[in-house]
């Protein structure tokens, strides 16, 4: 078959699926953040000891997903110096700055604080402590501003030109360069993204308590928190995913073309749904309104854009073709975000009213349900709308917009290494598939664990022997916890140099 010969289409499937399987995790990482330095912020001002358990265990939910994220996303650096290289070459000069930046101003402010979180909880101040989560979550939204800038920089080059040899893009004015035209839209919609995927999986962890009566405390204070972070985030989307198309309307033709199946130029349509007949070049559908895109980007009914057939006769875009490109994938893809869209706003809000009406949803299972499985729709959604940014923007890596530098552009096919073959590419796919099933399968047994354990806390203070030796360790699971804020210590475990290990079951009644 040719898909096993092609090393174009190879090396875009080895990298999707790099890029796919990492953004599993950015999402957890960067919408868990807030979620733990709200709970952080909660047991600062409570001093509550559920608070602080309950802090703890976004820690370690944190910790695990974020240190799978890490790895995963070497190995799309990886890919830019073999699959890639000649784009590497093309584009080093601009991304250069943003991935050290990166590094240095974003990672390294994530991981030295996360280090606070993790060892850090009896031996910084309680201020110190909250200061750190906080800046967790900053480091990681910095992290996503810099990989955003390099990725949005292929969406709409800007501040460069290519050198004498037309071969590479040189940097001309950094500021333009990271400030594109594409970057503000592109954030905002992507960190907002993400932080309601943190908020639905926190909303996830608090139904399955639910539903299996434990932890309720914390189940409902979560499934507040969750609910309130859902419902504004999901609303300030509309703003950011407008802008967001905006600039797709304006800066990349033929993305905006492929997203709405218009092969001709005319006032775009708004579909719901449907199904694009590439042979026939139209769009199947029983519903459509007609010019409703057009007045979404312009505010007018019959504002016209032009078609892939038009669009592939000009001389920016000469090198489409239309018959080639994957236009019912892109429609599908894009139409899919938004129906995924309209489920989250319908969880968020039936889980604000029913959340803070009396604390209903104790008492509703189906609605415990829906929120369970919740998490699906923003993931969804994220997946596909990196599908439509992607795939969209073909048959270039680097993209020639309307207001890009002249020449400042470069195709696929072209910027793949000569020296990667199919063969190569096969193998490493095969590879890629089964080390990250058995990443995955480890990260979701650790997380499992976590979650079946549910937030801890220490009942008592720990006192240490001279010898160093804990002595008493008292511990209390968040189901001890009764509603007057007493605690039931289940299991007193006491060690000595007598009888290591021995232990004795009761109760404390206060």
């Amino acid at each position: 078959m040719d898909i096993f010969a092609d090393v174009a289409l190879l090396s875009r499937i080895q990298f999707a699926l790099t890029v796919a399987y990492h953004f599993i995790f950015v999402p957890l990482s960067i919408g868990l953040g807030l979620i733990l330095a709200i709970c952080a912020t909660r047991a600062y001002r409570s001093r509550d000891p559920r608070d602080e358990a309950a802090t703890h265990f976004w820690v370690k939910i944190f910790t695990a997903t974020f240190a799978i994220g890490v790895a995963t996303g070497i190995t799309m650096e990886f890919s830019f110096g073999t699959n890639w290289a000649n784009y590497s070459r093309f584009v080093g000069d601009i991304f250069g700055a943003p991935l050290a930046a990166e590094a240095l101003f974003a990672f390294f402010l994530e991981s030295i604080f996360l280090g606070v979180l993790l060892f850090g909880r009896k031996k910084v101040g309680r201020l110190a402590y909250l200061v750190s989560a906080w800046l967790v979550w900053i480091g990681s939204c910095l992290s996503a501003l810099w990989i955003l800038i390099a990725n949005s920089w292929m969406q709409t080059p800007a501040g460069a030109a290519l050198n004498a040899e037309g071969t590479e893009a040189i940097i001309t004015d950094f500021p333009a360069a990271a400030f594109n035209p594409s970057i503000y839209a592109r954030y905002t919609h992507t960190v907002d993204a993400l932080l309601i995927m943190g908020a639905f999986i926190a909303m996830a962890v608090a139904a399955w308590y639910l539903l299996k009566g434990r932890h309720t405390d914390f189940a409902m204070k979560i499934m507040r928190t969750g609910a309130v972070v859902g419902i504004v985030t999901s609303c300030i989307m509309i703003v950011f995913a407008h802008a967001s198309a905006v600039v797709v309307w304006e800066e990349q033709p033929t993305k905006l073309a492929m997203m709405e199946g218009q092969y001709e130029t005319e006032a775009p349509p708004l579909y719901a749904f449907g199904w694009v007949d590439e042979e026939s070049q139209e769009v199947i559908t029983p519903f459509a309104i007609p010019g409703g895109t057009s007045m979404l980007a312009t505010g007018t009914w019959d504002t016209e854009y032009p078609g892939l057939n038009d669009l592939a006769e000009t001389e920016q875009y000469g090198d489409l073709d239309p018959e080639a490109m994957p236009v019912n994938f892109v429609f599908q893809s894009y139409h899919l975000m938004v129906a995924m869209y309209g489920l989250i706003m319908l969880t968020a809000i039936l889980a604000i009213i029913f959340t803070y009406h009396r604390g209903k949803i104790q008492k509703m299972r189906w609605l415990q349900k829906l929120v369970l499985i919740s998490p699906l729709f923003p993931f969804i959604a994220i997946q596909t709308g990196w599908i439509t940014a992607e795939v969209g923007r073909q048959p270039w890596v680097v993209y020639p917009s309307v207001s890009g530098p002249e020449g400042v552009s470069l195709l696929t096919n072209d910027a793949i290494s000569m020296s990667v073959s199919a063969p190569e590419l096969l193998v490493t796919l095969a590879l890629f598939l089964i080390v990250y099933l058995v990443l995955f399968i480890g990260w979701a047994r650790v997380i499992g664990r976590f979650i079946k354990e549910g937030p801890v806390m220490a009942a008592e203070g720990t006192t240490d022997g001279a010898d160093g030796e804990t002595d008493v360790v008292a511990v209390a699971t968040m189901a001890d916890v009764q509603d007057n804020g007493d605690v039931e210590v289940s299991q007193v475990v006491v060690e000595d140099d007598a009888a290591a290990g021995a232990s004795a079951n009761g109760k404390d009644g206060e």
